[in-house]
């Protein structure tokens, strides 16, 4: 292989001539089968000689892949609920909006006594006085007792039996007995007869499951707890000397004034913690439980792990009051991070859908439409097209099956 040299140049030294033509060939070669190998995966290439654009190429994997159902979700403090007074009097105070209540701490004032908070599920109902007295009730002034760090002594366990005191009952005397007349006041024929009390016999009592029973030492503590209250120390409690909510309250709202009527709604109140509501359709709150974990895009499009705790069981009508208007159901959601700073704002929240478990899947931009129809995957090694059915598509995955397609497989893709 001969060259032209310029008569401006000198010839070239016989020993750089066998360095050089090796090394152009060799360039030659690699360019050539650069452009086979292009060819194969991305057709011609330009007229202009411009480098091949690199191959991306990925592996087919086992995976799991789930769908995701996006609902929009409001952030606060959950539907405020309307708190009235147990009792006849005088409202004297009320706390402030946005104000917490805690177990034990008062929640308004009636005939300027407080009104501590109690935590449960059951409002008292009747007055609780009697020794022996049973029921769901007792049990919770004696575990809210317990909880503010009062000794309450022995509380019966279900299944066991406790005395109940039975008022006396009066009984007329004897037919045919007569009865002395008070002194000083005179009678005229036969003596009235006078009923005569009787022993009280004490009643028997099981104490079943989530019962308290009025012990002595109970009554004692709440004389304590009274006392401490600056309550009038009776060891009774009546109805609406105390409220019972499910726990901690904050104040939405105030809706009575000083001097009301107290059996009247004097505010509203919300749970302390933050949560998100969701209104969802029907259909879709249906196939969500309570548990179920969740993701929460916040303002800022900061994401945090949240946790379904509720599922209304009520259907409302949505605020269209149109032919479109759907049913309804509330979902609350609990979120995992501090939500401090952020008081209200919507929210996205999405939930899993369908999921597949242990499926073949690829990235979708490997996938290659084909102009009979359907889908292909174009091999890394070779440039070979294998048909594939495609499945479920989540997350930039695509679930893929057909005849040669395993895990590991090299594929080409476009991202």
């Amino acid at each position: 292989m001969s060259t032209e040299q310029s008569p401006a140049q000198s010839p070239p030294r016989r020993t750089g001539r066998r360095v050089v033509v090796p090394a152009v060939l060799t360039l030659v070669v690699a360019v050539v089968a650069s452009g086979v190998v292009w060819s194969v995966h991305r057709g011609p290439a330009t007229a202009g000689g411009d480098p091949p654009v690199p191959v991306q190429t990925t592996t087919v994997v086992r995976t799991d892949l789930a769908t995701t159902v996006s609902l929009t979700g409001t952030l606060g403090y959950g539907r405020a609920e309307p708190v009235k007074g147990g009792r006849s009097g005088t409202v004297t105070w009320l706390p402030p909006a946005g104000a917490t209540v805690t177990r034990g701490r008062q929640l308004y004032r009636i005939d300027d006594q407080p009104v501590p908070l109690f935590y449960g599920g059951l409002p008292l109902y009747r007055d609780l006085a009697e020794p022996g007295t049973v029921g769901r009730d007792v049990r919770v002034v004696a575990s809210n007792l317990k909880a503010l760090g009062y000794e309450i002594g022995y509380q019966p366990v279900p299944g066991e039996k406790v005395s109940r005191p039975v008022k006396s009952a009066a009984s007329a005397p004897p037919a045919g007995q007569q009865t002395s007349p008070e002194p000083g006041r005179g009678t005229s024929g036969q003596g009235a007869a006078a009923p005569t009390p009787t022993a009280a016999a004490p009643a028997r009592v099981v104490v079943r499951k989530g019962e308290g029973v009025l012990t002595g030492s109970l009554m004692r503590a709440i004389k304590r707890w009274q006392q401490d209250a600056e309550l009038p120390v009776t060891g009774r409690i009546a109805v609406g000397d105390v409220a019972v909510l499910p726990g901690a309250v904050r104040v939405d709202a105030v809706t009575a004034l000083r001097g009301d009527p107290a059996e009247t709604p004097l505010l509203t109140v919300t749970p302390t913690a933050k949560v998100i509501t969701v209104q969802a359709d029907v259909a879709e709150a249906g196939t969500i439980q309570r548990g179920d974990r969740v993701t929460v895009t916040l303002p800022g499009d900061k994401t945090v792990d949240g946790t379904v705790s509720a599922v209304a069981t009520a259907v409302t009508q949505d605020d269209d009051p149109g032919p479109t208007a759907t049913p309804k159901r509330a979902v609350t959601v609990t979120v995992d991070d501090d939500l401090s700073g952020i008081d209200a704002a919507d929210v996205q929240v999405d939930l899993a859908g369908e999921t597949r478990e242990g499926v073949l899947a690829v990235p979708v931009g490997a996938l290659v439409a084909l102009s009979e129809g359907g889908y292909a995957l174009q091999l890394a090694d070779g440039g070979r097209f294998v048909a594939v059915t495609t499945g479920m598509f989540a997350k930039g995955m695509v679930e893929v099956s057909g005849d040669g397609i395993t895990e590991d497989l090299a594929v080409v893709t476009a991202s």
